[in-house]
């Protein structure tokens, strides 16, 4: 990645310079990020053990939960290891493969939610070509082309984060290495860079949120032409967690990267947790709690899991007893 930078090494500020804050914070936060590997471990896991999840809708949504662990594990470890740690200073390479791996996964979410969307709109709306429409070669063409997207998208948006020269200060006013604070300490000129990262962003924000749009539009169409209040709220019910976890993650990109860089504030941080470690926690919930599927799944596995540890704690028993009597 080329670039005439002078700068070796970045200082990140971190989320609070209070020294009596930084211990909580980092309880808090460790707990938030054991919650989100073990949430979204158990996603994959139920799916994989779970004949009746094994569809395109779960499909996406392992991939889905796998981003959610790589997403928060870009930004996570490093965040907890500065509230610990006196000395902040990041490298100019881990920095900038910071920001690549973050931007990756970011843009891959995007499309995975927007493919998400696309196969509630052919389940609901054109229900007898579902199994034509979303067979298993479309499945992994539209997750594999979403991965080499979201790798090149990567790769531009880093060299115009980190293209430029770095010859100022080196404090990064953040928890991690993201757009806009880096690109307040370029030296040369950010116009041109802050333009093309605006269209790529506008690509693929606002284009996968386009997808999302029309889909729930034909979705609500369909819908309300349905007969039957039953199959309505059915319809209704299967996209609700798909919905709350969309919300949840354009709002904040919304946010944070629409907008003109003189309008970021102090508020940016806060905004930025939410979307880089509380939402991959909360989206386990949000697709376990509100879905019956994956809760009918769930209790399966426990009931099967309890039977085969019942059997095996009983089989030594009967052994033993059985030997005790040949004696």
């Amino acid at each position: 990645m080329g670039g005439n930078h002078t700068q070796i090494e970045f200082i990140l500020l971190g989320i609070t310079d209070r020294p009596c804050a930084q211990t909580p914070l980092f309880v808090f936060f460790l707990l938030i990020y054991t919650v989100t590997l073990v949430g979204n471990v158990g996603i994959i896991i139920l799916v994989r053990v779970s004949p009746s999840l094994h569809t395109p809708m779960y499909f996406f949504l392992t991939h889905f939960a796998f981003i959610d662990i790589c997403y928060s594990t870009v930004i996570s470890p490093r965040m907890l290891a500065d509230l610990l740690s006196e000395d902040k200073t990041i490298s100019f390479t881990a920095c900038m493969m910071q920001f690549h791996t973050f931007a990756f996964f970011s843009t891959v979410e995007c499309h995975l939610l927007a493919m998400m969307a696309y196969d509630r709109h052919v389940a609901i709306c054109h229900p007898l070509l579902y199994v034509t429409i979303i067979s298993s070669r479309v499945c992994w063409q539209l997750v594999a082309s979403s991965y080499l997207f979201a790798f090149f998208s990567a790769i531009i948006y880093t060299w115009c984060v980190f293209g430029g020269s770095f010859c100022g200060p080196n404090r990064i006013d953040h928890f991690f290495c993201d757009e806009v604070p880096v690109l307040k300490l370029m030296c040369s000129d950010t116009h041109s860079s802050e333009v093309v990262i605006f269209a790529f962003i506008t690509i693929n924000v606002v284009g996968t949120s386009v997808v999302i749009l029309l889909s729930y539009i034909s979705i609500l169409c369909t819908v309300l032409r349905m007969y039957s209040s039953q199959s309505r709220a059915r319809a209704f019910h299967t996209c609700t967690s798909h919905l709350m976890a969309v919300a949840s993650f354009f709002g904040t990109k919304f946010f944070m990267y629409l907008q003109p860089p003189s309008s970021h504030r102090s508020l940016d941080k806060v905004v930025s947790i939410i979307y880089t470690v509380v939402t991959p926690m909360l989206n386990p919930f949000i697709y376990s709690l509100r879905n019956k599927e994956v809760k009918g799944a769930l209790v399966k596995c426990r009931s099967r899991f309890f039977n085969h540890w019942q059997l095996s704690s009983t089989v030594p028993a009967q052994k033993s007893m059985t030997l005790l009597k040949e004696k």
